[in-house]
């Protein structure tokens, strides 16, 4: 049976010499002192130093409700670690804090990392908002052509004789409330995009708002009324929010829908509704634990052919 006490510690406690030295050089092992040499080395030690202390020392863990003099104080660092920012897109699962409007802890939550932690891509956002936008588009414009315009269809004056230039109809693009030529006529503008391209556009929109800190999950969005001060001293609590998102993952409440709807840089979205335009026109996204289910729960369903 070996214990291992590292040299620091013995120089920590003040009884690490040339003798010990040669304790830990005589040995195959480095850093070990294995008991049967305890002896040679106990006349070297402080007189009230025994095996329990190198016993205390060598297995210490460090705990929030440890004594100060459980562990040498000179063994312990006061500086602030600084740990390197965590890169993005790896596909690791983000733990994140989940709170609630009065900005209580009610635990924490697991994000996938398949749809919170994939790598960004400006070309597919891109492709997913032009998509998104023509999509929108109404696509009712509509002008009347030759056939359509109002008006006879009488020869204006004869061919020839007159001075005037030879016309057969009034109703040309010419004249005044004639028809239009080439004019647009109601179509759809929609594009095509497959289903994975989407699906991965909102995946990188979820994971950049996670990677600048900009997602929060609440418990719930229950709010205690309608008025609308509420909310407003909720958003004024949240740090360097200037345009808000609200996913909820069923049906918004109506209480929360009449508080937010006179606030212009607060809006609320279903999870079915989330998508990739909006998550760009807000700054913040503040997701439920349900709807962030809910949208793990759609990324992960296979694409219908």
């Amino acid at each position: 049976m070996a214990l291992s006490v590292s040299r620091r510690v013995f120089r920590s406690i003040g009884f690490y010499d040339v003798s010990l030295g040669s304790v830990f050089r005589s040995n195959a092992f480095i850093g070990h002192c294995y008991l049967e040499s305890l002896s040679s080395v106990q006349p070297t030690l402080p007189r009230k130093m025994t095996f329990d202390a190198f016993w205390r020392y060598s297995t210490s863990v460090l705990t929030s409700n440890m004594n100060e003099g459980t562990f040498p104080s000179d063994l312990l660092s006061s500086k602030r670690l600084i740990t390197p920012d965590q890169k993005t897109g790896l596909y690791q699962d983000l733990v994140i804090s989940v709170r609630n409007f009065q900005n209580e802890d009610k635990g924490f939550m697991v994000l996938a990392g398949d749809v919170f932690d994939v790598p960004i891509r400006k070309d597919i956002i891109h492709r997913v908002v032009r998509w998104q936008l023509a999509k929108r588009q109404q696509g009712t414009h509509s002008t009347k052509t030759i056939s359509e315009v109002s008006g006879t269809g009488r020869k204006p004056w004869r061919q020839k004789g007159t001075g005037r230039a030879r016309h057969g109809t009034l109703r040309g693009p010419q004249f005044r409330g004639g028809a239009t030529m080439h004019g647009p006529k109601p179509r759809s503008h929609a594009i095509k995009l497959n289903k994975k391209v989407r699906r991965l556009g909102l995946k990188i929109a979820l994971s950049a708002r996670a990677a600048e800190g900009k997602l929060m999950v609440f418990e719930d969005l229950e709010v205690p009324s309608h008025k609308t001060k509420n909310i407003v001293n909720y958003v004024q609590q949240m740090e360097n929010v200037k345009k808000l998102l609200l996913v909820d993952g069923g049906p918004i409440d109506e209480k929360l829908k009449l508080a937010t709807q006179n606030l212009h840089y607060v809006n609320v979205l279903p999870s079915i509704g989330l998508n990739v335009y909006s998550i760009l026109l807000h700054d913040t996204l503040v997701m439920s634990r349900d709807a962030v289910n809910k949208i793990v729960e759609r990324m992960h369903t296979p694409i219908n052919r």
